[in-house]
């Protein structure tokens, strides 16, 4: 359906198309001898630019004769432009926009108006760093989109904007480097999100779930961020970031085991320590997972293999625990959930003490009461301290889901059970991809990039040494160094 010459019919038309929109304005005035209506939602626009550049250029300074010249010599704003869709029309209008009829004109000035209330640049709250910058991303994804161009100064950084959702029409914009990103995967990533026939898209992660290829998978094929530098980062090394409009995260891909390990502060650092505390994370992230599970298949299948001291310690304190091992460690391991998801909840300074003093009295009642024993409690408390020192959330929820996997398996099946699980998980991370790249990555298929990208996994060489791009980016544009160091 398309505007006509006459502005009356095209106002009833909106007007039916707004029927019971109390908050979509419409105001007639004359731009000199002219009859026009500015149409616009209260409240998401800046009332400022309204007034002074539409309203009182139009009313009271525009000395133009044709309709035409509105937009030439009347309007003040930058971005004007002309449509005739009345389609088009009402998303502007629902958008910020401010839309101008004109009576014997066909089409109407769709002119940029957006005022969306936005809090201001926040600080960093779930990836917080000792160094680097403090800036975190917000919900209006104009703004996202500035804290990154404002790091990377490039003209090949390419932002490639786009709406999803019936209803909701969320604004997503895609970016990366034109020239360092593999073409494939931009329009791989591209043509996914196009594809999407779907009522809304509230957050990053309905986007998240909807694209990535193995959805039933607990481990994330995705990287949300909510630091600018680490998203400017990665579009560096070839990677793509998607912005999705009223999310404070983005969507950072291809995402490989390794990268959830990396946090932002890594860089900022001294190669030895950095080298270090990405070591630690690992072992911490296999006993957050498997720790519980050995537990429980060396008490209740294999007590020959843990020395006799310990063991008879052990022993000693379950000695008026009425439970199997196996539901001693549920039973701790449930408390320690819940415990968890409430400090999530409530506001944080009384978040911090829920954590702190709710562990210590009920895990010290708990042995007192002889509901468990003491050697469970240091099991799950350590488990628990482990699987915070993994910097990503969404990979700490996924080695908390397969830490039960092998609790199960051990259970039933010992030691056997715990290899099995171990096994399985080592298969299942094998058998995924992330945008046509293995999951393992670098841990496998090395060969690919010269065996470069060894120096920032486990170990990070030197800044100086890492002269080479990540298999991420395209093969012309690996070279990202030209001095010291050797490749």
């Amino acid at each position: 359906m398309y505007l006509t010459e006459d502005m009356n019919s095209n106002i009833n038309e909106l007007k039916n198309i707004f029927k019971g929109c109390d908050d979509v304005i419409f105001k007639i005035f004359k731009a000199g001898i002219k009859p026009c209506c500015l149409i616009y939602t209260d409240n998401i626009i800046h009332n400022e630019t309204v007034r002074e550049s539409i309203l009182t250029d139009l009313m009271h300074k525009f000395e133009g004769e044709s309709a035409a010249d509105i937009a030439l010599k009347g309007i003040t704003v930058g971005d004007v432009k002309e449509e005739g869709d009345i389609n088009n029309v009402v998303s502007a209008v629902l958008w910020g926009d401010s839309v101008v009829l004109t009576e014997g004109y066909k089409k109407a000035f769709v002119i940029s108006t957006k005022g969306w209330p936005t809090r201001g640049i926040p600080k960093v709250e779930t990836e917080m760093t000792v160094y680097g910058p403090k800036d975190a991303f917000t919900e209006a994804g104009s703004i996202n989109t500035v804290l990154i161009r404002r790091r990377i100064r490039d003209a090949s950084l390419k932002v490639r904007r786009m709406r999803c959702g019936r209803r909701s029409k969320t604004d997503i914009a895609v970016m990366y480097i034109e020239d360092v990103a593999r073409g494939d995967i931009v329009n791989d990533v591209i043509n996914k999100i196009k594809a999407l026939d779907i009522d809304m898209i509230i957050d990053s992660g309905y986007l998240q779930q909807m694209i990535e290829k193995n959805s039933i998978s607990p481990f994330p094929q995705m990287q949300l961020t909510e630091r600018p530098d680490k998203a400017a980062a990665s579009i560096y090394e070839g990677r793509i970031v998607i912005v999705v409009d009223n999310s404070p995260f983005v969507i950072i891909v291809p995402s490989t085991f390794n990268v959830f390990f990396q946090a932002a502060e890594d860089y900022y650092e001294r190669w030895e320590i950095v080298s270090f505390l990405r070591l630690l994370r690992y072992i911490a992230a296999g006993v957050a997972t498997l720790l519980p599970g050995l537990y429980i298949a060396l008490t209740l299948f294999h007590a020959n293999m843990i020395p006799t001291s310990l063991a008879l310690k052990a022993a000693a304190g379950r000695g008026n625990v009425p439970f199997p091992s196996l539901v001693e460690l549920l039973i701790m391991e449930f408390a320690f959930e819940l415990l968890r998801e409430a400090g999530v909840r409530l506001p944080s300074p009384v978040s911090s003490a829920i954590g702190i003093v709710g562990g210590i009295i009920i895990g010290q009642s708990a042995v007192e009461a002889g509901i468990v024993g003491p050697m469970v409690v240091i099991v799950v408390a350590l488990s628990g301290i482990c699987s915070f020192v993994v910097p990503n959330t969404a990979m700490v929820s996924a080695l908390r889901l397969v830490k039960y996997i092998v609790i199960i398996l051990s259970a039933f099946f010992g030691m056997l059970g715990f290899w099995i699980g171990v096994i399985f998980v080592i298969g299942h991370l094998c058998s995924l991809e992330s945008f046509n790249f293995p999951y393992l990555y670098p841990f496998c298929g090395v060969d690919d990039d010269d065996y470069t990208d060894y120096k920032d996994s486990v170990i990070r060489r030197p800044i100086y040494k890492m002269i080479k791009r990540p298999v991420f980016a395209k093969n012309s544009q690996k070279i990202r160094m030209r001095k010291g160091g050797d490749i």
